[in-house]
């Protein structure tokens, strides 16, 4: 069994100081939303808002998503680029958007269109810039992976197995260990945190032990639960800055857990779970 460590005991959003200020708390950027899914933007921007840090600003040049995330969010700020902004952290891609290269100085959260960038700008990011990119199992392909499947020819094997459910534990435990030995792959080849989202989402980071969150069950399985978890971890990156890939993993482990509390808070006052239930959640985790 791969090594591993669970979502158990982990920081959330970062304290407040009595000193602080709306820059110290940390500002993120969110470049999401589109003509075609112009909610993706109010839905990220929501996730970012409720993740701790003092200040939001949103990017997109379609003046539909700019007015549906202004029109829910009149503390959000709209720009028009990242130049001569100050920014702790950037999200990108909910909803499918894009850009055409990538900042090198701030951590990046890569999501949905903009998964790609991950592999085409490697050679040219410091080895040290913290990426986190947040793709699901069909999501793979995107970063030139597919889910690692070295466990196929074990379950054939045992396919005599006359109990079913022996059967069905084999096939979930090879599951698991190939949702995690593929989130590692992705992270030590593409030198990123790795979220695979899914049942039992991987959080992993390079050459660092993955953690496993254990909380979160079907009811993020809706549209838009991923472009909320995209904005979190933003925030929680730009609020807690963290230096290295090991803290960031804990930090973004955070952010996913908060995901996690949010559904099941969700799950508890409503008999079917949408985004906009977890993103109201998110208020009260």
């Amino acid at each position: 069994m791969a090594n591993s460590r669970v979502t158990k005991q982990v920081k959330a959003r970062r304290p407040l100081h009595k000193s602080d200020h709306k820059y110290s708390r940390g500002v993120v950027a969110i470049i999401a939303g589109s003509k075609k899914y112009p909610g993706a933007g109010v839905l990220t921007v929501g996730g970012a808002r409720r993740g701790g840090v003092g200040y939001v600003k949103f990017i997109n040049k379609n003046s539909d998503a700019t007015n549906l995330v202004l029109g829910n969010f009149p503390d959000v700020v709209p720009i028009d680029d990242l130049q001569n902004e100050r920014v702790d952290a950037l999200v990108v891609g909910p909803g499918a958007t894009t850009i055409k290269s990538m900042p090198m100085k701030i951590p990046v959260v890569l999501d949905s269109g903009a998964l790609a960038l991950a592999r085409s700008t490697k050679a040219l990011r410091d080895p040290q810039q913290i990426v986190v990119v947040t793709p699901h199992e069909g999501e793979l392909k995107s970063l030139g992976f597919s889910l690692a499947q070295d466990e196929e020819s074990d379950i054939s094997a045992h396919d005599k197995v006359s109990s079913v459910s022996a059967r069905n534990k084999k096939s979930a435990f090879a599951l698991k260990e190939a949702r995690i030995t593929t989130a590692q792959r992705v992270s030590d080849e593409l030198n990123v945190i790795t979220v695979l989202k899914g049942h039992r989402t991987v959080i992993a980071a390079p050459h660092c032990t993955p953690i496993i969150d254990t909380l979160g069950g079907p009811e993020l399985a809706v549209a838009g639960s991923g472009d909320i978890l995209a904005g979190l971890i933003g925030a929680f990156l730009a609020s807690w800055k963290p230096v290295n890939f090991q803290e960031a993993q804990n930090t973004v482990a955070a952010a996913v857990h908060l995901h996690s509390q949010a559904g099941k808070h969700a799950a508890r006052s409503h008999s079917v779970v949408v985004a906009t239930d977890i993103l109201e959640s998110l208020a009260h985790c």
